[in-house]
């Protein structure tokens, strides 16, 4: 798919509402991406790089330990997580990315009086997903997932494990109950797919038709 085609199917909301003085204002939407410990790195990629595509977008990135291991084995690039440069993986357009590390809790969106529009945690380990559903919030992935579920904001989290037992299943519907988006990286092929990125395309469609 297009490019262009694939940011069409989602809507970003260019004007909000001042507390202070009720004039609509254009802002840029703020989304929060996530990268955790398992496969698929290559979902957070491409979904990163339609959204540099967008003016309007302010990214911030944040990935966990285990997540350094996969992207040097996924995308044979060897980071290091203390002085991350998000050019490393997004080339020049990646300047427009702010990056946290996984330890930094000054990062003002942790706390619910600082806005931002989502968060995606993309792909999102079962370790992960699990802690947020127990209510732990040790890191700054953690806490602004937490934050996210506490605000009524939007909290998408893409799982690409297989099988799924009790335990996965059971964290799941808490999450979701607690409104948190649970979309597992399973691409259809009634598109006709002929190549792995159009199997990725369909997953990140799926994710920027949510936001």
């Amino acid at each position: 798919m297009k490019d262009a085609i694939l940011l069409g199917f989602y809507k970003i909301c260019k004007s909000s509402v001042s507390p202070i003085c009720p004039i609509k204002r254009k802002v840029k939407m703020k989304i929060i991406i996530a990268i955790t410990g398992a496969s698929g790195i290559i979902y957070a990629q491409r979904l990163i790089e339609l959204l540099l595509q967008q003016e309007d977008i302010e990214i911030s990135l944040s990935l966990s330990k285990t997540s350094a291991l996969l992207i040097e084995d996924e995308l044979k690039v060897k980071i290091d997580l203390q002085k991350f440069n998000p050019e490393e993986l997004f080339g020049e357009k990646g300047k427009g990315i702010v990056y946290y590390h996984y330890e930094d809790l000054t990062a003002n969106f942790i706390s619910g009086s600082n806005h931002f529009d989502a968060m995606v945690i993309i792909p999102c380990s079962m370790g992960t997903l699990a802690r947020i559903a127990g209510g732990l919030s040790d890191n700054i992935i953690l806490r602004t997932a937490d934050v996210a579920l506490k605000e009524r904001r939007k909290l998408i989290l893409v799982p690409r494990e297989t099988p799924l037992n009790y335990i996965h299943l059971r964290n799941m519907l808490e999450l979701t109950t607690a409104g948190a988006i649970i979309l597992p990286a399973c691409p259809g092929f009634y598109h006709h797919p002929k190549t792995i990125n159009e199997l990725v395309d369909f997953v990140v469609w799926r994710v920027l038709d949510h936001l």
